[in-house]
């Protein structure tokens, strides 16, 4: 059985990009993936710095979108990257989360979209669900590191 998930009432909002769990990554903290994410569209920019000090993440995503800044040209090969280590990095920073998501064992996971049919499964069901597959990854990533005795906190970030 699939586990879906969506908003921040749902029993696993914490895989949500919206979810209010800070992070530290690539010398600044981050309040939400959302807001590393499209950050990372303009990066080293005054528009990057105004994303991550946005007051919520819908703004943040407004923000990112915005493009009246020119976009990173690259940002298509790259968005899928981005996404992993910030997830990654969400996961490895707060422990409960964590073990929600190592707790799932090896059920798919998906994000239920409904406008969204790269990140979600979109209305119809049929999207790719990258972020679903990105918590996948990330969650053997850290099966994986758990095995192996690592301390997550020690990654650089």
């Amino acid at each position: 059985m699939p586990i879906y998930f969506y908003s921040a009432s749902e029993e696993y909002a914490g895989f949500s990009n919206f979810s209010d769990h800070p992070f530290k990554l690539d010398g600044a903290t981050w309040p939400t993936v959302e807001h590393f994410f499209q950050a990372q569209k303009f990066p080293g920019s005054p528009h990057a710095d105004a994303i991550r000090r946005a007051r919520s993440p819908t703004q943040a995503k407004s923000l990112g979108r915005s493009r009246k800044f020119p976009l990173r040209p690259d940002w298509e090969s790259v968005k899928d990257d981005v996404m992993r280590r910030a997830v990654l990095k969400k996961f490895q920073t707060h422990a409960d989360l964590r073990a929600q998501l190592l707790a799932t064992g090896d059920a798919e996971l998906v994000e239920k979209a409904p406008r969204d049919y790269y990140w979600g499964c979109g209305a119809s069901g049929k999207g790719q669900n990258r972020l679903g597959q990105i918590l996948m990854e990330v969650r053997q990533i850290l099966r994986e590191r758990e095995k192996e005795g690592q301390d997550d906190e020690a990654d650089p970030g």
